[in-house]
């Protein structure tokens, strides 16, 4: 995968795409990182990428030109399309599905903003995908930009030491992850659950299948509301429900 950036401040990325996950993705081809500044590609003499809002209105606006060029000048190639992905308080959530998609691309362009918001002709006309992260509103889009490269970098192919771990993920089936423990199992009295040094690899799968529903249901009811749910998980959460009310 080739993923690029633009940014008004590429300096930003250079520890997050060197360390970790991300930079040992790129040291095993999985993936390369480009990073521009459209203020490179501006046509204004004085390297201005904004100006003020037609109709009048605070704050500054990302103008057309210099994006619009930035984009053509990273694509890679004729043949194909690439995903370009506007990060904004205005887009939509961004999901795990989302990361499992953008995952199988060729290439994949973030475009960061900066000031009171983009021209309107950059989202309508240009811009594949507009994600937000939250809702809350920050300085520029590159935090979240790193974010959503990060969840997506850590889904290709051997980049995750254990081919299992991406597919266990919080999210990828619906629901939280279940709790994780390790050594010693006695830790300053408090113990490890008994079915997880038990041996029963099919009582373990049962455990960690209720637990992750039990930590859903408390920590993000909202993502069991259109859930289907099996005969087993609507026991279980009756259970949840009768505890929750004693």
């Amino acid at each position: 995968m080739r993923i690029d950036v633009l940014s008004l401040f590429p300096g930003m990325f250079q520890g997050v795409f060197n360390e970790s996950i991300l930079g040992k993705a790129a040291e095993k081809g999985a993936v390369s990182y480009h990073i521009t500044d459209f203020r490179d590609y501006t046509t204004n003499k004085h390297r201005k990428v904004d100006d003020y809002p037609f109709g009048g209105g605070a704050g500054m606006v990302l103008m057309p030109q210099p994006i619009f060029d930035a984009v053509g000048a990273v694509r890679t190639e004729a043949d194909f399309s690439p995903r370009i992905i506007l990060t904004s308080p205005q887009g939509k959530p961004f999901r795990q599905r989302d990361a499992e998609e953008l995952s199988r691309e060729k290439q994949l362009i973030f475009i960061c903003g900066h000031y009171e918001g983009f021209d309107e002709r950059i989202p309508q006309h240009l811009v594949t995908d507009e994600y937000s992260i939250g809702d809350f509103v920050m300085t520029g889009g590159e935090l979240a930009a790193m974010a959503m490269i990060d969840s997506i970098v850590r889904l290709l192919p051997g980049v995750l030491g254990n081919d299992t771990s991406a597919v266990t993920d919080s999210f990828s089936d619906g629901l939280l992850e279940h709790p994780h423990y390790t050594r010693p199992a006695d830790f300053r009295g408090m113990n490890v659950p008994d079915v997880l040094v038990s041996g029963n690899h099919e009582k373990i799968t049962e455990w960690r299948h209720k637990e992750s529903l039990r930590r859903t249901f408390l920590r993000r009811p909202d993502l069991l509301a259109n859930r289907s749910l099996s005969g087993k998980e609507a026991e279980w959460l009756s259970e949840f429900r009768q505890k929750n009310k004693e």
